[in-house]
């Protein structure tokens, strides 16, 4: 029996309509969010009449901080009792009633009417003009005048496209002033930080021309703006009698705040040159953002605010990844901007928890995504300051390099200047000794008094012109081979043939200085090749007549091996050897193949000549193909191979087919 009555009183209590929220004249703030009654009304069409007149049963106590709604386009009436019970007997005092949420569309308060019922006391939001709010402030505030110990029902119709979101707080109006002030130092603060990282970021773009310093205050812009909207202050400062852009702005600013924010990104973090797949996310994020501010523009707030929703959602998961892969790849700048967007991701985080019910309902964690904006802002700007400095570095290094190879280069010019005078100064000196010998054998011509000494001063004439015909040859042969002139034009021929002919021309000369000359060919070369026998002999010519010149005891070798039959031609190597003076391989690897160049460079030096010998038989080899390779050591001689690859005659060409192409 007493289980059956402990039953019906529970029973009793669940059918008991809301008890009214009671307070004394000590309270200065009251947050009503757990003593609020809601009603749902999808259909929107429900009036206070009909709402008054519910059951208690149809009303849903609501047991977080903040009645959170989401994104609903229901209407939802809010039923508040209150009952003031001042400790003192008081007369009739006036509270306010601040609804904390400034994006709310429409906003109805009904109050008890003289004559009975309800009377709608207020009706403002942000569709409506802003003065149509009792009191000229950012948040919803209305003034009820309670009478002590009288409970009185008062009903709120909240209807919005946006997130439905009642923040609701009851307020004595000295409690309500004195917050005041710290809410609009820190809201100050906020603004302050943005607009002067706007104008510093400004000056600096100014100063340097850096495009990411334009993009960065785009995106300043657009957020700044956007935090206006949102908090109220740009219905309250910047449109007030424009309630239609009062709701475009919010979803056209996200818009615009993540199409600036991601080409700054790009641009910052460089990110098509390091990181192409975040790089065409970045892109793929700038398209959605256009989309989402044509859709503020054109299309239904509530669909544009979704989707806006979900860009800024994306944005900041998109640009904090970017962030960690530079940061990855130890791009030095990418620590701030981490840390920044950071600080923006846990200030947006605390604001959604409390929202969620999850954190008490504060100042701190009301304003907390506007204060991580703040700090995301300094720190960006000091990230673009440390980019500043990084790229500064890179260009001192970069300047550095280019000094150093400037002095190279200068040092390289300085070389040739002074090469080119020992040319100028060896070719007048290499051409004025048989230039004098012609002039002089001319001279005494005449006075011969024998046909003997006629023909020997005859002979002394044709002898010098050759000389200075053949180092004209060179030179010219010089030019056309820099120039690209010239071309390889292949002949059958023999270099068992080629090397006699070498022999003969040279044993003489050979002879003359007391030196052997030998001349040794692989078996395997008495057949027939196809190549280009006049570069060939061109290019052994010069190496053999540097040989004998700087040998002056020994012999000299020409040697013709075969290295192997490469099917149907025959890898050969031409070398040169002689017993002469030789060279350090250190000093003359890099300096061997120069024109107009021998390792001593004096007018008073030992052996003449121009020194662009061994120069014309490097190019010659590369026209004909081959490698000219070298080794030597002072005192030990050297030696030069000319390594090719030639054709056998009966492979490439039939002899007479051959030459008449040639001819």
């Amino acid at each position: 029996m007493g289980r059956l009555l402990l039953f019906i009183f529970l029973l009793g209590l669940l059918s008991t309509p809301a008890v009214a929220v009671e307070f004394d004249e000590h309270v200065g703030r009251l947050p009503l969010g757990h003593h609020l009654q809601v009603f749902e009304d999808p259909s929107g069409k429900a009036d206070i009449t009909e709402v008054s007149a519910l059951p208690d049963e149809r009303f849903t106590a609501n047991e977080r901080p903040v009645l959170n709604a989401g994104y609903s386009r229901s209407a939802f009436w809010l039923r508040l009792d209150l009952t003031y019970r001042p400790e003192v007997a008081d007369s009739a005092r006036r509270w306010l009633l601040e609804l904390a949420y400034p994006p709310l569309d429409d906003i109805q308060l009904f109050v008890p009417a003289a004559e009975g019922g309800y009377r709608l006391a207020w009706r403002t939001g942000d569709t409506h003009p802003f003065d149509s709010r009792q009191f000229r402030q950012a948040d919803y505030l209305f003034a009820l005048d309670l009478q002590p110990a009288q409970p009185q029902r008062v009903y709120l119709r909240v209807q919005s496209q946006g997130s439905v979101q009642v923040p609701l707080t009851l307020w004595t109006e000295n409690a309500y002033l004195e917050q005041q002030p710290g809410r609009i130092y820190v809201l100050g603060l906020i603004y302050g930080v943005l607009l002067v990282m706007l104008v510093y970021n400004l000056f600096v773009y100014l100063s340097i021309r850096d495009i990411s310093y334009l993009y960065y205050i785009a995106y300043i812009a657009a957020f700044g703006l956007y935090q206006v909207s949102v908090n109220g202050a740009g219905v309250q400062y910047f449109w007030p009698d424009n309630p239609h852009w009062a709701n475009l702005a919010t979803p056209l600013l996200i818009g615009a705040a993540g199409l600036f924010g991601c080409q700054f990104t790009r641009s910052f973090l460089q990110t098509d040159r390091h990181s192409p797949w975040i790089d065409r996310l970045l892109i793929l994020m700038m398209a959605m953002a256009a989309v989402v501010m044509a859709l503020a523009v054109w299309v239904d707030y509530s669909l544009s605010l979704r989707a806006a929703t979900l860009l800024a959602l994306l944005f900041t998961l998109v640009v904090f990844a970017a962030g960690i892969a530079a940061w990855v790849r130890g791009m030095r700048m990418a620590r701030y901007f981490v840390i920044a967007w950071s600080a923006l991701l846990v200030g947006g985080q605390i604001n959604t928890l409390m929202v969620l019910g999850y954190l008490p309902h504060s100042f701190f964690t009301m304003y907390a995504s506007q204060i991580g904006s703040a700090i995301e802002v300094a720190l960006l700007s000091l990230a673009l300051a440390d980019r500043i400095n990084t790229l500064r570095d890179e260009r001192t290094a970069i300047l550095e390099a280019t000094g150093a190879e400037l002095a190279s280069l200068n040092r390289q010019l300085a070389e040739i200047n002074r090469l080119k005078d020992e040319f100028l100064s060896t070719v007048s000196h290499e051409l004025r000794t048989p230039m004098m010998g012609v002039t002089g054998a001319l001279q005494l011509l005449p006075e011969a008094d024998s046909a003997e000494e006629r023909e020997q001063f005859q002979g002394i004439a044709e002898g010098s012109a050759a000389t200075m015909l053949g180092m004209i040859d060179d030179l010219l042969l010089l030019c056309e081979l820099r120039a690209n002139r010239v071309s390889p034009r292949p002949t059958v021929f023999s270099l068992r043939a080629l090397g006699d002919g070498l022999r003969q021309r040279f044993e003489g000369l050979a002879q003359a200085k007391g030196l052997i000359l030998r001349v040794e060919c692989d078996a395997r070369l008495d057949e027939t090749l196809v190549g280009d026998e006049e570069r060939i002999r061109q290019c052994l010519t010069r190496l053999l007549g540097n040989a004998i010149k700087f040998t002056d005891h020994g012999g000299v070798t020409l040697r013709l091996v075969c290295l192997a039959e490469q099917g149907e031609a025959l890898s050969v190597r031409l070398e040169v050897i002689d017993s002469g003076i030789g060279f350090a391989a250190a000093e003359g690897d890099g300096l061997v193949y120069e024109h107009f160049r021998q390792l001593d460079g004096s007018l008073t030096r030992r052996h003449g000549g121009l020194g662009i010998g061994l120069a014309i038989s490097s190019l010659l080899a590369r026209v004909l193909g081959g490698q000219l390779e070298h080794r030597s050591s002072p005192g030990a001689g050297s030696c030069f191979a000319l390594s090719l690859s030639l054709p056998r005659s009966a492979v490439a060409c039939g002899a007479e087919r051959c030459n008449e192409r040639v001819a």
